[in-house]
């Protein structure tokens, strides 16, 4: 039967005359030919058709189509010449290809917010255009006021002045002089470039306040740059400077110095003048000493000066007196100062150096280290004294030629990490120092119990009694009895601390003189407490630290709310079921610790910290989560719910973008699943505000 109808039926809208016009010109391949596009796997559309397999029959006569007999073969295809090399890939970008990576969205959106990121674009110049974008352009001088009222957005009364500049990871050689225009930049961003020098117009840009210009070839800076007034954070890490410049004295506003991986050898002798400066970091480079006004900087709070020649330190460094974290690994280092005076220093990190012994007094002057790395030295001997780091979490002494630990350090309450691989201790067996901190702190805890009663009972063969049985024939409690800290220690570290001592209470009278020597720091960690003592009530006005945790706490007193200065609360590991609301009175507190207790739900009391920015919560039986109580809190930043019972997380968590460290792991619920909690609090939130009903 003949098919009588439009070949265009079969074909759809196969348009002979357009479709088969190749590219054109005299090379066009004519319709019929077996390198035509029209060709398919069936061959040429006509041969669907039986009747003429070798010839084609007119669009008009066509039987239905059928299976063709013409062998399937793989058709030739027309290409296009190549013709990349007029633009090949690598090649010199002129100045009007990086003008044009301004477009005029990126102008609009600039000029709306200020804020200008042509980061990552491949530029070898800034656009010349970035110089006038605080200047009104000529659409909006020729534009009246009824069409700059039509399209308000665009007016210049509704323009903002740019003030955040991101050219970054790009492959600029030199910034224009053009750039003193941009006098309204407070944020400058230059990094990962090929900048060799920079012009002197930048000290007009005034209200500068962050300058990066890390990752680039520089060996100098202007001097007029050293005026810069309200600059306030300079990288320039990653360049080639062989010397800080006496003139960076000049920028008194400074709070953040970054020259690290560079080739700097001396610190300018003024550099004491930056008394702002909170971070100096100057790693990997070839510094041989500091100078001795570096003690100046008394806002100083974390110092780096790791991978450098340095052979000692300054003997009083202890004038760094807000001092938290410093940095002196792979060094030359042969012996440490006392610290003396540097009491806020929470971290030292010395490993890799060839000190030889800890000095005694170090251990007395800082009662708020917390991370001590003493690994790859030369210390054969650690001294009794390191019982005095009452805040010891990490002490790292591997690869040295220690042969004894001090049973002391068994009085380290809050120490979790001891790492002493690599030294010839022969005083405890291998297997025991492979089990771990856990099982080498109990075994030096076991041999100072046995060392105590070895000396009680050479006391009683003397004929003189012990301390606890010389307090009960007196008529006092045993308890008083314990290892209490004298008037004179209490002064110097301002912390009253019993570890590790069994207390159930603790006397009145011990309060009593820790305010008299205004102390600020109670820790009473492992032991055997209840409650509050009733004495702590005398240092309410005093304390800002309060540890409690490992004891056998069940309920907080009322009276928790009069502490007006505390800042940080540990009572982890204990058996509280609820806190009081009182708590919710202290304004101050920024850091509170509940974790492993026995806690169903957060205490309402809670929500109502509005200064609180830590709270961890991990290892308790929480069941549900209080969002809006979470919402009220504005400051919290790290919220730590690992090991509860929570079946659900409501997704307008996500919401509470103040939130920035979000611990949800080992919870009974679905959704999110592990994957996303692997990826971080970001993918976290981000994943909750995506399934918000709208």
């Amino acid at each position: 039967m003949i098919y009588e109808g439009n070949g265009n039926d079969i074909l759809g809208t196969f348009n002979l005359s357009r479709e088969c016009n190749g590219f054109g010109g005299d090379d066009a391949l004519a319709p019929d030919s077996p390198g035509h596009p029209c060709f398919t796997h069936f061959g040429c559309p006509c041969d669907m058709n039986d009747n003429s397999p070798h010839e084609c029959m007119p669009h008009t006569h066509m039987k239905a189509p059928q299976a063709s007999r013409i062998p399937r073969t793989r058709p030739r295809v027309a290409t296009r010449p190549n013709l990349s090399f007029l633009n090949p890939v690598f090649h010199e970008r002129s100045q009007a290809e990086d003008d044009g990576v301004l477009s005029q969205q990126l102008w609009k959106l600039a000029r709306k917010t200020g804020t200008l990121n042509l980061s990552n674009k491949g530029l070898a110049r800034v656009p010349e255009r970035i110089y006038d974008i605080n200047e009104a352009d000529a659409d909006s001088q020729a534009a009246n006021l009824e069409q700059l009222s039509i399209k308000e957005e665009d007016a210049w009364w509704n323009q903002v002045p740019l003030n955040n500049l991101d050219l970054s990871s790009n492959a600029l050689t030199h910034i224009s002089p053009k750039i003193e225009n941009l006098q309204s930049l407070t944020v400058l961003i230059l990094h990962d470039n090929a900048l060799v020098t920079l012009p002197p117009e930048m000290a007009k840009l005034e209200k500068l306040v962050r300058l990066n210009l890390s990752h680039n070839k520089l060996s100098d800076l202007p001097r007029e740059l050293y005026s810069l007034p309200e600059l306030r954070h300079l990288n320039i890490s990653y360049n080639e400077f062989s010397e800080l410049d006496p003139d960076i004295s000049d920028l008194h506003m400074l709070e953040f110095l970054d020259a690290g991986h560079n080739n700097i050898q001396i610190i300018p002798g003024g550099i004491g003048f930056l008394v702002r400066l909170t971070a100096l970091l100057l790693p990997f480079n070839h510094i041989k000493e500091l100078p001795p006004d570096l003690v100046s900087m008394r806002s100083l709070q974390k110092l780096d000066l790791m991978q450098n020649d340095l052979i000692y330190l300054p003997d009083d460094i202890g004038l760094l007196r807000k001092l938290q974290c410093l940095y002196i690994q792979h060094n030359d280092i042969k012996m440490l100062p006392d610290f003396e005076g540097s009491e806020e220093l929470q971290e030292l990190h010395a490993s890799n150096n060839f000190i030889e012994s800890v000095p005694k007094a170090l251990c007395a002057n800082l009662p708020h280290l917390k991370i001590f790395d003493l690994r790859d030295n030369k210390i054969s001997i650690l001294p009794d004294e390191i019982c005095l780091l009452r805040n010891l979490h990490r002490l790292d002494v591997s690869n040295n030629s220690i042969n004894t630990l001090p049973v002391t350090l068994s009085a380290l309450a809050h120490l979790i990490s001891l790492q002493v691989d690599g030294n010839p201790i022969k005083t405890i067996r291998r297997d025991i120092l492979q089990c771990g901190t856990t099982r080498i702190l109990k075994t030096l805890q076991e041999r100072a119990q046995a060392k105590a009663r070895e000396g009680g009972a050479d006391n009683a063969t003397a004929g003189a009694p012990g301390p606890d049985e010389a307090l009960r024939l007196r008529g006092g409690q045993a308890n008083e009895a314990r290892n209490y800290p004298d008037k004179y220690k209490l002064r110097q570290s301002r912390t009253l601390a019993v570890n590790l001592e069994e207390l159930t209470d603790v006397p009145e009278s011990v309060f009593q003189m820790a305010r008299e020597e205004n102390v600020h720091v109670v820790d009473f960690a492992r032991n055997q407490l209840g409650t509050l003592p009733a004495g702590l009530q005398h240092l309410c006005h005093l304390v800002t630290e309060l540890v409690l945790g490992h004891n056998l706490i069940s309920h907080i007193p009322p009276f928790i709310s009069q502490f007006t200065r505390i800042t940080f609360i540990d009572l982890s590991n204990n058996l509280l079921k609820d806190l009081p609301s009182e708590i919710g009175v202290l304004n101050t507190l920024r850091e509170l610790n509940i974790a492993n207790n026995r806690l169903e739900f957060l205490p309402n009391g809670l929500y109502e910290l509005q200064s609180l920015e830590v709270l961890i919560a991990s290892d308790n039986h929480i069941k549900a989560l209080n969002v809006s109580g979470l919402g009220a809190m504005r400051r919290l930043a790290t919220l730590d719910l690992r090991n509860n019972d929570i079946d659900f997380v409501p997704p307008i968590l996500g919401n509470l973008t103040n939130i920035t460290r979000l611990e949800l792991v080992g919870n009974p619920f679905r959704q999110p699943r592990h994957q996303i909690l692997a990826k971080g609090t970001e993918a976290i939130m981000s994943y909750l505000r995506d399934r918000i009903p709208i």
